[in-house]
């Protein structure tokens, strides 16, 4: 895959991109890079897309800001907006997962013009994640201790990353181990929840953004210990244009890397009919 640096203000990010066709632009989440959408790539591009793949700032190979307000939600939007512009794309299938999924919801609400599809992986829309009660609270207690800088990162570490390897679940944890502890990026990933997740957010009114007018499709597994599935189901109240839903059974949180065949299948078979 080849990969060109991408400026938006002062941060520069590296974006890898291949195959001809429609654009789909796809954002990971934490604790991931662009890798993570190693198993989807080369099918997406032999179903007839041009896919770009870029590190997220703080992430990979792209710039990591080492001031917390940095990743507030409107610099990531403008991320996204730059990336756009610099493969003269007017008009892209957006694809997220996890904080990716969430950055997703807020562009395709704030650039609908850029926004022709909206595909998000296991995180629902901001005002229907909010709003899901004492059981998506419950889920989502790793928050309150990432937001506090040094506690996130030392719980992470402590016992040899033992949190990491038997809480996380994530399918290539040494790699995401060894990856955050180099240039800092530990720390990098975990403003993104430091800047847009305080704590207040727990008992605060949940987020008011415009409506979503992009075709969208929610894609949820049933084995997600850190999302519910109302949260997901719930964002069809929030898209003006349609909403489909998609359960997956027997994955987890990882669902390009525990089933991307599936996931890809998902994709393919909304494109065509949205």
């Amino acid at each position: 895959m080849e990969r060109v640096t991408v400026t938006s203000g002062a941060v520069n990010l590296s974006v890898g991109f291949e195959g001809e066709g429609p654009t789909l632009l796809l954002l990971h989440g934490w604790p991931d890079t662009s890798a993570l959408w190693d198993e989807m790539v080369g099918p997406l591009v032999n179903a007839g897309y041009r896919v770009l793949v870029p590190d997220l700032r703080g992430c990979g190979r792209s710039d990591k800001p080492t001031e917390t307000n940095q990743y507030a939600m409107h610099h990531l939007v403008e991320d996204v907006r730059h990336i756009l512009d610099a493969f003269d794309v007017t008009s892209v299938t957006l694809l997220g997962h996890d904080w990716g999924a969430n950055l997703a919801w807020v562009t395709a609400a704030y650039l609908p013009e850029r926004v022709a599809q909206l595909i998000v992986l296991s995180v629902g829309h901001p005002t229907a994640f909010r709003s899901a009660g004492l059981e998506q609270q419950i889920k989502s207690w790793y928050t309150l201790l990432f937001f506090h800088e040094g506690v996130g990162e030392a719980f992470l570490r402590q016992h040899d990353y033992d949190a990491m390897r038997h809480w996380l679940g994530h399918p290539r944890v040494e790699g995401i181990i060894e990856e955050l502890e180099r240039d800092g990026q530990m720390s990098a990933h975990l403003r993104w929840y430091r800047a847009n997740i305080p704590p207040e957010a727990f008992v605060a009114d949940p987020p008011v953004l415009p409506p979503i007018l992009a075709p969208t499709l929610g894609i949820w597994s049933s084995g997600d210990a850190a999302l519910s599935e109302h949260q997901m189901t719930d964002s069809a109240q929030f898209c003006t244009r349609g909403f489909k839903y998609a359960r997956i059974d027997d994955a987890g949180h990882w669902l390009p890397l525990e089933a991307p065949e599936l996931v890809v299948d998902t994709i393919v078979n909304f494109l065509a009919t949205s």
